[in-house]
This record gives C-alpha cells, sequence and structure tokens, in this order.
C-alpha cells in the first residue's frame, strides 16, 4: 500500500511542477464528464423484412425515452432510405407532431403505424422494385436523439441480360434502362449473392446497382476464372459507367396474367405484338417470364417472341426436349423479326 501513496504524491506534485513550469497548459486541460448514458434509445425487432412487389411492409421502430425526459410535443420521427453513396440518403418520411409528410415515390404510400405511444415503425404500401433496400428509423427528442437501420427485402428473381446487339453493350445507364424496360431493375449484390447461392451461375460480367461489376460461378471452369478457383461471386469491382458490360436485372411479384398465346400458326415478331394486343394484352417482356417461371412456376415448351425481340421458353419441370438438364429460361437468340417460326407470350395486367 505505501508504494502506491508514494507513486501518487510523486505524480501531483509532478503536476503541479508542469501546471508552474507552463501556465499555458492550463487552457487545454480536457475534462472528462461521466453521464448516466443515452436517455433516449431506439429498437428496430427486426433486421430484415420480406415482402412482395404490389404488396405491403412494415417496418418495425420503437423508441424508450428515460422517466427524467419532460414531455416534448415536438418530437420527431424521420425515414430515410439509405443508399450505395453513404453520404447520401433519401428522405421517405417525417412526422412531429400532428404534422406529418412523405416524399418522392413515397408520397401517400407510407405512414406511421402508431399502435403504441412509442410506435415509430412505417407501414410502405404498394410496394415497387425500387423500393428494396436499407431504412433508417431516427428519433429526435430536442437534444437526445437515437437511431436503428432495417432492410427490405422482396421476393424476386435475378436474371442475367443483354440486348440484341450482343453481350458486352450496356453501359451502366444502358443497363438501367435496360432492365427498365424488361420490368425489372438492376440488381443488388446482395440479390445476386443469394441468386448463387440458390444455383445461378453465369460466365459474363454484369452491372449491379452500386455500380460494380460481377459474375456468379458455381462451377469453376477455364473461360470463367480458372478451373482451379473455387466458386463465388466474382467482382471487378466499381468500374467507369461509361465501359460495357452485361446487367443482372431483378424482378418480383406481379398483378397480371403472364400466358402463352393459342394461335393458329406461327407469327413474325410484329404479328405477334398484334395478337396479344387483338387478346387485350401486351406482348410479354423478359422480367415478366422470369417472375412466372421462378415464382409462379410457369412451364412451357414452346419458344416464343417476347417484347425486345429475343425467343425463350420457361421450363420448371425438365425433360426431353425441353431443357433436359435443368430448370431454366431457354434463350434462343434474337432472330429475324421477318421469321415465321414461334409463338408469342402475352401478358395482361390487372389494375
Amino acid at each position: 500500500m505505501l508504494p502506491v501513496l508514494i507513486w501518487a504524491l510523486v505524480s501531483l506534485s509532478l503536476a503541479d511542477n508542469l501546471d508552474t513550469a507552463y501556465p499555458e497548459l492550463e487552457h487545454y486541460r480536457t475534462i472528462y464528464v461521466q453521464e448516466n448514458g443515452p436517455r433516449l434509445s431506439v429498437v428496430t425487432e427486426q433486421s430484415k423484412v420480406v415482402s412482395r412487389r404490389g404488396g405491403n411492409a412494415t417496418l418495425p421502430c420503437k423508441f424508450h425515452r428515460d422517466e427524467s425526459l419532460p414531455p416534448n410535443p415536438k418530437l420527431r420521427i424521420k425515414w430515410t432510405k439509405l443508399t450505395s453513396d453513404y453520404l447520401k440518403e433519401v428522405d421517405v418520411f417525417v412526422a412531429m407532431g400532428f404534422h406529418k409528410r412523405s416524399y418522392g415515390s413515397f408520397h401517400g404510400r407510407v405512414y406511421l403505424q402508431n399502435s403504441a405511444p412509442n410506435d415509430a415503425s412505417l407501414v410502405i404500401t404498394e410496394l415497387t422494385l425500387e423500393d428494396y433496400g436499407r431504412y433508417k428509423c431516427e428519433v429526435i427528442d430536442a437534444l437526445e436523439d437515437g437511431t436503428g437501420v432495417v432492410s427490405l427485402d422482396l421476393q424476386g428473381v435475378v436474371f442475367p441480360y443483354f440486348p440484341r446487339l450482343g453481350r458486352y453493350n450496356l453501359n451502366f445507364f444502358d443497363a438501367e434502362r435496360a432492365c427498365h424496360e424488361q420490368d425489372s431493375v438492376v440488381a443488388s449484390f446482395d440479390q445476386l449473392y443469394e441468386a448463387w447461392r440458390g444455383g445461378l451461375d453465369w460466365c459474363n460480367a454484369g452491372w449491379l446497382s452500386d455500380g460494380s461489376v460481377q459474375y456468379p460461378i458455381t462451377t469453376p471452369r477455364e473461360p470463367c476464372g480458372g478451373k482451379n478457383t473455387v466458386p463465388g461471386v466474382r467482382n471487378y469491382g466499381l468500374r467507369d459507367k461509361d465501359n460495357r458490360y452485361d446487367v443482372f436485372c431483378f424482378t418480383s411479384n406481379y398483378k397480371g396474367r403472364f400466358y402463352y398465346l393459342i394461335h393458329p400458326s406461327k407469327l413474325t415478331y410484329d404479328e405477334a405484338v398484334n395478337a396479344c394486343q387483338k387478346d387485350g394484352a401486351q406482348i410479354a417482356k423478359v422480367g415478366q417470364m422470369y417472375a412466372s417461371w421462378k415464382l409462379l412456376g410457369y412451364d412451357r415448351c414452346d419458344a416464343g417472341w417476347l417484347a425486345d425481340g429475343s425467343v425463350r421458353y420457361p421450363i420448371t419441370r425438365p425433360r426431353r426436349r425441353c431443357s433436359p438438364t435443368e430448370a431454366a429460361v431457354r434463350f434462343n437468340g434474337f432472330p429475324d423479326k421477318k421469321h415465321k417460326l414461334y409463338g408469342v407470350y402475352c401478358f395482361k395486367g390487372h389494375n
């Protein structure tokens, strides 16, 4: 005990001597204040919520105020959507007392659940493909604040895509447009990773929504990174958005009916478009075929025109002459549109 007391006295003496020798240090002392911890906390009971396009989702968020805090009618609840650019957030919804406001594409589709006085959960209705992502719940109570993050996932399917021009012809902005035209959006890395875990194997690099270029390999082989490598999602990293690759698109459930049109004869592309219109429908898009195949189990061994001028057919039950080795959407290329060799797939939307 005595050595400890001696050391303490020596330390105090040295500190006093420093103050005397260097009086200017007096202005640079750091004072540490020990608090009892945050008086406002935010809790998200689930880290991820899964829904589907056209459905609803409730993103959980609750806050707990210390009893020492006075009532605050100006307590503020703010929801934002996080982006791949960590410095940028998209405003979704703000509430302060009786004042509430929704923003952008979320206008009129979001509201607070308000199941209890401390409930800040957000309900999103009529979900779109663009709603997928991570959301931040922030509660601000005067000088106190807290945040929580929830991910919104959508049931769906990832598919590789390239246009009539051929492979490696899409810059990033072309890729966004191409997916949109096929009733889909550019897939995220997480969506591609889940598709790879589900067996997606594709040897052509494609854009993802964060601006990176990657491709999934389940069976390593020489032209696809080497046969002595391990399976995985190969990553080219972030690329110049003017560079050209394919793209991985993501789509989800739809409101409508996808079907092969029974017709007495084979059709040219223009005849196929007109035949669907006469049936009160539109020629189907690639994303609609993939969604029907993956999410609804649609199976048809007839090659048919699609809106982008490609010819494909969906097989969920592999059999002789119909994708005998695997369940897949089979691709017959982009034939001459004047060839009268194929049927047509149509889509009739439900309002």
